[in-house]
């Protein structure tokens, strides 16, 4: 099934969340290879949602986060619970939406051409699995209506890992 062609209207950002969840569960739906899903993840949100750099994940193993599948420029291989957004929010649990990564403190620069940022902690049940972290070259990119769209789809990702 090819989802390339749909496009999603982000000035009603809710509906099209809303779209790109549905087509995110059509997408997942009967695999549960978390290698395979994440990348489709990735690949779909990188696709589907406007100015983007990067989107991808990180994973948790061995007590840090390590980098995972991904769509964009290549990224730092490990981050630091604590350290950095990514670090932050899997600390924290709970999304963490930077309007400018350069005034965040201890923000690490992957890309130099990322100036907002939105992460996503991905918990199953009390479980840390990883991230969902997405960057832009546009400064306040992200909005508190993407973390709620972003929210449902990691959900949904999180769901296919039965």
């Amino acid at each position: 099934m090819s989802h390339a062609s749909q496009t999603y209207d982000f000035s009603r950002p809710d509906l099209a969340y809303a779209e790109l969840a549905r087509d995110l569960a059509a997408l997942l739906g009967g695999e549960r290879d978390p290698t395979a899903n994440a990348a489709n993840t990735a690949a779909l949100l990188y696709d589907a949602l406007p100015r983007l750099n990067w989107a991808g994940f990180y994973l948790y193993k061995s007590g840090e986060l390590v980098l995972g599948p991904f769509q964009g420029k290549p990224a730092c291989v490990r981050i630091a619970i604590g350290k950095g957004v990514c670090g932050t929010a899997a600390a924290r649990r709970e999304t963490v939406l930077v309007e400018d990564v350069h005034a965040f403190p201890g923000h690490i620069a992957c890309d130099s051409a990322s100036n907002s940022e939105i992460v996503i902690p991905l918990v199953k049940g009390n479980e840390l699995l990883g991230v969902l972290d997405l960057d832009s070259p546009d400064l306040a990119r992200f909005t508190a209506a993407d973390a709620r769209g972003l929210e449902m789809l990691a959900a949904i990702f999180l769901d296919s890992l039965e």
